[in-house]
């Protein structure tokens, strides 16, 4: 049975609510082994951007032709037509950043959050709501790799998009853009986010619990 959401809540949802990378862990690969500079995680996250996107609209628009028994393999097979015209077109216009990028750019086609918004939403829903869908995921995941890049960048390098930030006198941190970087930078984002819903959802319940009395604290 399909759970009833707004239009409104499709779109917002994986930007904050069910981030990819900060609440569900999804497309980790990428987020820790791209964003060392906030280029390449710019680069890395349109390009997700755009395979999602696309790969959402064109399974929601044949899911009714597509067989239930080849679904998983036909999912896959619109992922790579994407991710095909997202590497190409990378290093026809960035040619340094597709480099840097290397494999990551192809192992978007096993990303699980892309193919688990075609299992889970596209295949189930009309074009228009898995147009939204897949904009709010897509923007979630390209916001969680320009935090994790610009940290990263910024400590290791002193810079952002190569740009100097805190002058020559600054040691860079080198382990920011060292893999333990990533890990680090994303279990910082991670404690972040675990309290800071912690401590909402515990407002939340005090609500609840004594509406009346919290109205007239706030009136008073």
């Amino acid at each position: 049975m399909k759970s009833a959401t707004t239009a409104q809540y499709d779109l917002i949802r994986g930007i904050w609510r069910e981030n990819p990378v900060l609440i569900h862990l999804l497309g980790l690969c990428p987020a820790l082994a791209v964003t060392n500079t906030v280029a390449n995680s710019l680069a890395m996250g349109l390009a997700t951007f755009f395979v999602l996107m696309g790969s959402s609209l064109l399974v929601s628009t044949f899911k009714r032709f597509i067989p239930h028994e080849v679904r998983i393999s036909a999912y896959i097979l619109i992922i790579a037509t994407f991710v095909t015209i997202a590497d190409l077109v990378l290093a026809a216009v960035v040619p340094e950043i597709h480099k840097a990028l290397g494999a990551f750019i192809a192992l978007i086609v096993v990303n699980c959050m892309i193919l688990g918004r075609q299992e889970a939403f596209a295949s189930k829903r009309p074009v228009s709501r898995a147009a939204l869908d897949a904009t709010g995921t897509g923007i979630g995941f390209l916001i969680a790799m320009l935090m994790m890049g610009s940290v990263r960048e910024l400590l290791g390098n002193g810079t952002l998009l190569g740009y100097s930030v805190f002058g020559a006198g600054f040691e860079p941190w080198i382990i920011m853009i060292l893999p333990p970087g990533g890990f680090l930078t994303l279990g910082v984002f991670l404690l972040a986010m675990g309290w800071w819903r912690g401590r909402t959802e515990g407002a939340q319940a005090r609500v609840r619990r004594w509406p009346h009395g919290v109205a007239t604290r706030r009136a008073a």
